[in-house]
């Protein structure tokens, strides 16, 4: 298995080496380092250098330079090459610490990758392995997708898998039976994804968790957060067949999360990440 990680010589570059590394400890991947240019410049060899220097050891790596007219669609061509399980690249600079804000080159990927995408926060910098999977397991089309990305995963692993289902509540669901109402469909859905994914991990640690606030960003922010976490959700239901289109509900969860998050492709039936 392979990652395709989107290095720059900055703070993002390194966020995304070293998120590529936390998720490959207890996977076994190889992460391919690529730096994308415009038009043929020479790239130094302290580039290089820098790059896999924020490789952990333990995790095999390679670096390489690709010219292309954008970051994205180079990473994208070098993903298709190698067969990778998964794109990873930094978050954009000026969001707030460990927080999202999502740049041109993560904007490009999550409209056009055929292969999930790992988003680092800013200042990522965790040593060890992940702790635990959380699967965003909403309500609408494409969540089996999203949850046989995560059981996958998190057996391969052999870490916790966490499923969470999030209902936004606006002001008329305040009183108690209309707050049941509310969340009577996605307490319904989280438990029968609970079931089947218990089913096919007897070995691994599975919880259910229905978070409900006034906005996506509450609910998220009301959810407990390990350092070790990583976030698995679904493209938007308007995804073209087999890529990613990010969604006002996943926007607003990646925005909220102070852990990364990887966005899966509609109706992608690969073996994980």
């Amino acid at each position: 298995m392979k990652y395709v990680v989107g290095y720059r010589p900055d703070e993002r570059g390194a966020d995304a080496v070293t998120l590529a590394g936390v998720i490959a400890k207890t996977q076994g991947a190889q992460l391919h380092l690529v730096h994308v240019v415009h038009g043929a410049k020479a790239i130094a060899p302290d580039v290089e250098k820098l790059a896999m220097g924020f490789v952990p050891k333990g995790v095999a790596a390679s670096f390489s330079t690709r010219e292309a007219d954008s970051f994205a669609n180079g990473l994208i061509e070098v993903a298709k090459e190698d067969e990778a399980a998964l794109i990873v690249v930094g978050a954009a600079s000026n969001g707030l610490f460990k927080r999202f804000t999502v740049g041109s080159v993560a904007n490009g990927l999550l409209h056009a990758s055929p292969v999930p995408v790992a988003l680092a926060p800013r200042g990522y910098n965790r040593k060890d392995a992940l702790t635990r999977l959380t699967v965003m397991a909403g309500t609408r089309e494409g969540w089996q997708a999203v949850l046989d990305v995560g059981t996958t995963a998190a057996g391969r692993r052999h870490v916790p898998l966490r499923l969470v289902s999030i209902v936004e509540l606006d002001e008329l669901e305040q009183d108690e039976f209309s707050l049941a109402n509310a969340l009577s469909p996605a307490r319904q859905h989280v438990n029968t994804v609970l079931a089947e994914a218990a089913a096919s991990l007897p070995e691994t640690k599975v919880t259910v968790t229905l978070a409900h606030g006034r906005t996506i960003e509450e609910a998220v922010d009301g959810l407990g957060w390990k350092s070790g976490e990583l976030v698995i959700v679904g493209s938007s239901r308007l995804a073209e067949n087999r890529k990613i289109f990010l969604g006002s509900t996943a926007n607003k969860i990646l925005r909220a999360l102070p852990v990364p998050m990887v966005v899966v492709p509609r109706d992608f039936q690969e073996q994980g990440i």
